[in-house]
């Protein structure tokens, strides 16, 4: 039904694609779902399983499937092959869709064949012929798996749609909006975001590999307005162009950050960079079908440093409460149900995150992290982002992973891995001295070791689960690098 509004309302204009390269019109991405649907309808039943990065595809694949009556699962196709098939195998069956290009009989949908619509007219929307199934599986996905093993989450069509009506408005983006997709097509980002670019009418841009300078170069080549990074995607873009002066940033318009814990570190100095964007913290997870609470662009700009650790104000129609220190959740975006496990919602369809957080009076939500990652030592509860904020503040610190690991006195010890700035002669004696003198000697991470790189996932979370796992054997007093 979305995609036929688009057409409808605005066939001509460019849907997916770059500036001066291939691209598809609304209309045409109508056109080839539509023949996408007809394709899988003849097949045997089961999930359109795409293995492919961002691309001309990927919003063919989301609504053709969806016309079918199938679910959409976009995995994550740099995993090992192994990894990628138990994935395949708990959709079975499934048909696959894989990298680079459509295979037969999918060739239709091949970028270089502009089929029936090219012309750029416009015109009625083609007949999807969807089955009118709002409770019908629309999109499966795996989560992140930082702590455990991912979890096959399923969003339906009414709670995709129901974040949809209560954040956006239909076509309200200005015909030169574009959506610099970053986010990989496998995170919950990623679908929302090209699912809020159809709706409202904005161009994406896809970014299928991302790195800092390759990033602000297709800002600038793709005109970006709107963006959505994780932090440490933002982290490595702040750092490119504080160390190197002939990089400027883009003129961005919108810049939406999510999918982890931002270090305040890193959004100050954001700030700085991008004087005339709005910032957005989109805080939400695959569960709730994204978003579910934003601090917007004036908190972002009032010069309260506790209210940029916030993640805002919960959106219209999303009820939050703090139940023994954990973020329940509810509302009607919020699916909390899974492909091999079934609804996990409470008897009154409450959804227990797992976050740790508070409301203060304001009505605003702060977000300490995963029930998982606190760390108890001696009877203490230690967060891991008081640590690693304190750790950043350190001049020559570009990135820092705080977890717990096992302690035979204290039951666990905080421990840290530290990736020095470029260049620095980062020491860790001083680095550890300095951080007993802000932290006292509870909290000061010990072991304290220094890496190029920490472990990340797919989406550029940090793998907690592989910080501990490389920090559990490290003696107390041992400093390595």
């Amino acid at each position: 039904m979305i995609l036929e509004m688009a057409a409808s309302g605005f066939g001509d204009r460019l849907a997916v694609g770059s500036l001066g390269g291939d691209g598809l019109t609304f209309a045409q991405v109508a056109e080839r779902a539509a023949r996408l649907a007809a394709d899988l309808r003849a097949r045997p039943p089961g999930p359109l399983a795409v293995a492919a990065p961002t691309g001309l595809h990927t919003p063919v694949a989301l609504f053709g499937a969806a016309a079918a009556g199938r679910s959409y699962a976009p995995l994550n196709y740099r995993l090992p092959e192994a990894s990628l098939d138990e994935l395949i195998r708990r959709l079975d069956p499934a048909l696959l869709w894989t990298d680079p290009v459509p295979l037969d009989p999918l060739d239709p949908l091949d970028p270089a064949d502009p089929g029936p619509g090219a012309d750029g007219d416009g015109g009625a929307a083609p007949d999807l012929a969807y089955d009118d199934a709002p409770e019908a599986p629309a999109v499966v996905l795996y989560t992140s798996g930082t702590s455990a093993a991912p979890k096959a989450a399923v969003l339906r069509h009414d709670q995709l749609a129901a974040y949809l009506f209560a954040t956006l408005e239909f076509g309200s983006a200005e015909p030169d909006e574009v959506n610099l997709l970053a986010a990989p097509p496998f995170h919950v980002a990623g679908v929302a975001g090209l699912l809020s670019s159809v709706y409202t009418g904005r161009r994406v841009a896809p970014l299928p590999r991302f790195t800092a300078e390759g990033w602000i170069e297709a800002a600038h080549r793709e005109r970006a307005t709107h963006v959505f990074l994780v932090p440490t995607m933002l982290a490595r873009i702040v750092a490119a162009l504080d160390a190197d002066p002939s990089l400027r940033p883009p003129p961005l318009r919108h810049l939406a950050y999510g999918g982890a814990r931002m270090p305040l570190p890193v959004l100050e100095r954001a700030l700085e960079l991008f004087p005339d964007t709005d910032f957005v913290n989109a805080y939400g997870l695959t569960e709730s079908s994204s978003t579910v609470s934003i601090l917007g662009p004036a908190d972002h700009r009032r010069g309260d440093r506790k209210l940029l650790t916030s993640a805002g104000r919960p959106l219209p129609g999303i009820e939050v409460k703090i139940v023994d220190g954990e973020i329940w959740l509810r509302g009607e975006q919020v699916s909390g149900a899974y492909l091999e496990a079934g609804s996990k919602l409470d008897a009154d369809g409450w959804l227990h995150t797992g976050d740790h957080g508070s409301l203060d009076d304001e009505g605003y939500l702060y977000v300490t992290g995963r029930a998982d990652d606190m760390i108890i030592s001696g009877g203490e509860n230690i967060a891991p982002a008081e640590v690693e904020d304190a750790l950043l503040r350190h001049p020559d610190v570009a990135a820092a992973a705080v977890v717990g690991v096992p302690d035979d006195e204290w039951g666990e010890r905080v421990a840290a891995m530290v990736v020095p700035r470029a260049g620095a002669e980062l020491a860790v004696p001083d680095l550890a001295a300095w951080a007993r003198e802000r932290l006292g000697g509870l909290k000061a991470p010990a072991p304290l070791v220094l890496c190029d790189e920490l472990p990340t996932g797919p989406t550029g979370k940090v793998l907690k689960r592989d910080v501990r796992a490389a920090l559990e054997g490290t003696r107390a007093t041992q400093a390595t690098s």
